[in-house]
């Protein structure tokens, strides 16, 4: 199949854009289409991309190969005029062995934790003077991308299973952070997650390793369900059980600490720049990676001191007069009570709103109770109109979840959202914008009114 021109339907979202990133530092000529503009999409189309908002046709047919984004249906006009047109019409799981052949493939996947493990990963390789290519599902703070073309043989890459992505991949070394179910839409049972994750595992290289949290039920029970596939596994935690354990680990002041060992032997003493116990996790799988292939971790104790994380993982874009407004991608239970956590461990004297933008219909329903576990850990929480996403709009809305929580409301439009807490706020409030959606949007709408009724002279 020639491969000059490739084109994209849907390039604005996050892995879409990513691929097509890639692609143009490779030399590639990229077109794309989207229905909605976007940061993604204007950095695309920077990049050199040909891109156009609406349906475009004329663009596919051009091509020598269309790949199409998982919200795409089979009836989209692109795609029909391409598959007219002889032009072979792909999913981003039968694409990817385009993109990594002949490279060897770190491949970060799970429930939680894979955007901010790749970037670690990433991160570890490169202040080793070394240069992977990557994608991965988020900016890069600091780098201000989130793909790479790079002269290193290392590919890394965030392996999403949504649309059973992650199965277009053959790692040589894997990443599995953590199990719990999710995307109901696409998997309707808990054992259909762990099959597709069953089969990434069987996808790592048999002289490779895949890297699994040892420590993580959902883990656990995928291990003892493929035991077959586990002479290529090695474990990471902080459980006696596991081969890299994670031991002397606190949160000082600005920074995580930890050692680690492997079978009881010291491998060396780390920081880690930003807070919650998950990402001493999330740094514990990338450096065993980092060791599985063979390189110094001597050399890496502060390599992750100044790491900033990824855009909307924990991502502080607001501080002032003691206000806090973060922006998080959280759209799972988990997700959100782990943020939780780790805001009241970097502020544990300030009141925490919760902000949460529910993302799909289906996962609002299916996780309804566990939604109200984890909010209600907050002091205040304001619910908006849910994010459809890839769905269709059901008329569903996420009411009863604000009833449940003592200081819940449900506030569907944004400017109303802005409105309260801007007439609520105190000065040692912190604000958490959970949204897989258009939560940014609501933030920047937030933060624009706090300056605007701020006091001169105040730091940002």
């Amino acid at each position: 199949m020639s491969l000059k021109k490739i084109h994209f339907i849907g390039i604005g979202g996050t892995g879409m854009s990513a691929i097509a990133l890639l692609l143009l530092d490779r030399g590639l000529q990229v077109s794309g289409s989207d229905l909605n503009d976007s940061h993604y999409f204007r950095a695309v189309t920077a990049h050199g991309a040909n891109t156009a908002l609406g349906h475009h046709p004329e663009l596919a047919v051009a091509a020598d190969v269309v790949v199409r984004s998982s919200a795409i249906k089979d009836g989209d006009p692109e795609v029909s005029a391409a598959l007219s047109a002889g032009v072979p019409v792909l999913k981003r799981s039968d694409f990817l062995h385009f993109v990594t052949d002949s490279k060897t493939t770190l491949a970060v996947a799970g429930s939680h934790g894979k955007t901010t493990t790749t970037a670690m990963l990433i991160s570890l390789l490169q202040s080793l003077h070394l240069d992977p290519s990557f994608i991965l599902g988020a900016e890069i703070k600091g780098l201000n991308t989130n793909a790479h073309h790079g002269l290193n043989d290392l590919f890394v890459i965030e392996a999403d299973e949504y649309d059973y992505m992650f199965l277009g991949l053959y790692p040589k070394f894997s990443v599995i952070t953590n199990l719990e179910h999710d995307h109901p839409d696409c998997f309707p049972t808990i054992e259909n997650y762990l099959d597709a994750f069953g089969a990434f595992l069987s996808r790592t290289d048999r002289q490779g390793k895949a890297v699994l949290c040892g420590d993580d039920p959902g883990v656990i029970r995928l291990m003892s369900r493929f035991s077959t596939e586990l002479d290529r596994v090695m474990t990471y935690g902080f459980g006696l059980n596991c081969d890299y354990r994670i031991v002397g680990a606190g949160w000082r002041s600005t920074h995580n600490l930890f050692s680690l060992e492997l079978a009881g032997e010291p491998l060396g003493s780390f920081e880690v720049g930003v807070p919650g116990k998950h990402n001493l996790l999330n740094a514990a799988a990338a450096l065993s990676v980092v060791h599985q292939l063979g390189l110094d971790l001597s050399l890496l104790s502060s390599a992750l001191r100044d790491f900033q994380g990824t855009e909307r993982r924990f991502d502080i874009v607001y501080s002032q007069n003691g206000q806090v407004i973060i922006n998080d991608y959280g759209h799972h239970p988990t997700q959100i009570n782990t943020t939780i956590s780790a805001v009241r461990e970097l502020y544990p004297h300030k009141r925490l709103w919760a902000v949460w933008e529910p993302h799909t219909y289906s996962r609002t329903v299916a996780m309804k109770d566990e939604f109200i576990k984890a909010l209600n850990k907050a002091d205040k929480v304001i619910i908006t109109q849910i994010y459809a996403a890839r769905e269709t709009d059901t008329g569903l809305t996420p009411q009863p979840i604000a009833d449940a929580l003592p200081h819940g409301r449900y506030l569907p439009e944004f400017s109303a959202v802005v409105d309260t807490i801007t007439s609520e706020i105190a000065n040692d409030d912190v604000v958490v914008v959970f949204s897989a959606g258009k939560g940014p949007q609501l933030s920047a709408d937030l933060v624009k009114r706090l300056q605007g009724s701020a006091p001169q002279g105040g730091k940002q």
